[in-house]
């Protein structure tokens, strides 16, 4: 007689031999349900063969997940522990990170735990010299499941919190919570309108100033054309920051941004890319004066990718253009800068134009050591007009890191940080940050 616990020890032994055969560094404890056996024939070709139906089981979840991961910027890692059911019908996963920052502003203070130009306060004063910085609150759980339905094809479920709901605590926040299947994703992911693989790795969760990345509620549509043409098009619940005066409100708004992308894949492992990016977007206001709705259009393009130089080097670039797309800019979300009441006509409001761009590399020293640098920046045009002299006019970020793997799931990192605030009166602060990351992906 041989028990269950035989025949799960073995399976254990084989799931480490299986992901390496499916991905190089990549090891996870996979775990099949359902396995109900205590009686094994003496016929050892018999044990062979289940042993190894059982070892396909095992590929076959391992690649679910290697095959629906999704890389770049501020992305959860491949799960440590998969159960699977042994007919592979479905599988899930348990992952996310333990995330410790420790940071210091010094000759000036950014008055966020993140670091954002736009939260340098103009001008300074006794409390805006020095500041400590201490949160764990990027720390991440996730749930995945991966179904493999013969009607539905290949079914997606995500789930992933941090716990930055609260301005200053740690309440829990919802990241991402969508099903994706036939190339459409329907819940709560990154927006379209970002591109996740056109900027390096940093400490600081918000990244470059310029950057795109946001969450967002949406029905999206993808889809890849071989190796090299991917496009995807989406309908996303917008979010309006606007400055209304005293003659203007909000209104619940009515239609949803339609962010689009066209990209293209080259090298090996199509590992460099370029990516053509745009957002349509009406915005919706009340006039208080007139007792009438009225509605603004906005829109913004956006140019950006990266170019994989030998096996050690990678460059990236990002280039943003538009007119009431302050949302969707890491400096500008929040400022009410999508809208703000005109000056030539204050009973009507206008789409507030900008641009921003983004320089950027990262050299892998080693396997497991790597270094960023990069520049980035934010300008918001005054030709429109603009509501008040304190408004936000340029904002610049400056970064170097060092990243250091001491095993393939535990991260230490140092970085530095430079950033400067000028507003439209051009009254201009800058501050700086050094910081340091303790980081376990489980």
């Amino acid at each position: 007689m041989k028990t269950i616990r035989f025949l799960i020890a073995a399976l254990l032994v084989a799931t480490t031999v299986s992901a390496q055969n499916t991905r190089d560094d990549y090891q996870p404890v996979v775990y099949l349900l359902g396995v109900q056996r205590t009686t094994v024939n003496d016929d050892a070709m018999n044990d062979a063969e289940y042993c190894k139906r059982n070892q396909m089981a095992i590929d076959r979840a391992v690649l679910d997940f290697v095959e629906t991961h999704r890389g770049g910027f501020e992305q959860p890692y491949l799960p440590q522990m998969i159960f699977s059911s042994r007919t592979n019908k479905i599988a899930f996963a348990v992952g996310g990170n333990v995330n410790m920052r420790v940071g210091y502003d010094f000759k000036g203070v950014v008055n966020n735990r993140d670091f954002i130009p736009a939260d340098i306060p103009i001008p300074g004063n006794y409390n805006t010299r020095q500041k400590l910085m201490m949160d764990a609150s990027t720390s991440t759980i996730y749930f995945k499941a991966v179904a493999n339905n013969s009607t539905l094809g290949r079914v997606v479920a995500m789930f992933e919190a941090d716990f930055r709901g609260g301005s200053s605590g740690y309440t829990p926040r919802v990241r991402l919570a969508y099903v994706s299947l036939y190339g459409f994703t329907l819940g709560r992911d990154v927006t379209t309108f970002c591109d996740l693989n056109s900027a390096p790795q940093t400490i600081d969760f918000e990244g470059p100033n310029s950057y795109t990345f946001g969450y967002s509620t949406m029905i999206r549509y993808s889809h890849s054309f071989g190796n090299h043409f991917s496009m995807g098009i989406a309908a996303e619940m917008p979010k309006v920051s606007a400055t209304y005066g005293e003659t203007m409100t909000s209104l619940h708004q009515r239609m949803p941004d339609i962010p689009m992308y066209f990209q293209f894949n080259w090298g090996r492992r199509a590992n460099s890319h370029v990516r053509v990016s745009g957002v349509l977007r009406n915005m919706y206001y009340h006039n208080l004066s007139a007792d009438k709705n009225y509605s603004e259009f906005g829109w913004g393009v956006q140019l950006s990718g990266n170019v994989a130089i030998g096996e050690r080097l990678n460059t990236y670039i990002n280039g943003i253009y538009g007119k009431g797309i302050a949302s969707y800019v890491q400096d500008l979300n929040g400022t009410g800068l999508d809208m703000v009441v005109g000056v030539d006509n204050p009973a009507s409001m206008k789409t507030v134009p900008m641009y921003g761009w983004m320089a950027a590399a990262k050299f892998n020293i080693t396997r497991w050591w790597s270094v960023s640098g990069g520049y980035s920046e934010v300008v918001v045009d005054r030709k429109e007009g603009y509501w008040s002299p304190s408004q936000y006019k340029k904002g610049q970020y400056i970064f170097a890191n060092m990243f250091c793997h001491i095993t393939p799931r535990f991260e230490l990192a140092v970085e530095y940080l430079y950033g400067t605030h000028k507003n439209m009166a051009r009254n201009k602060n800058s501050a700086n940050r050094i910081q340091a990351m303790v980081k376990y992906n489980f």
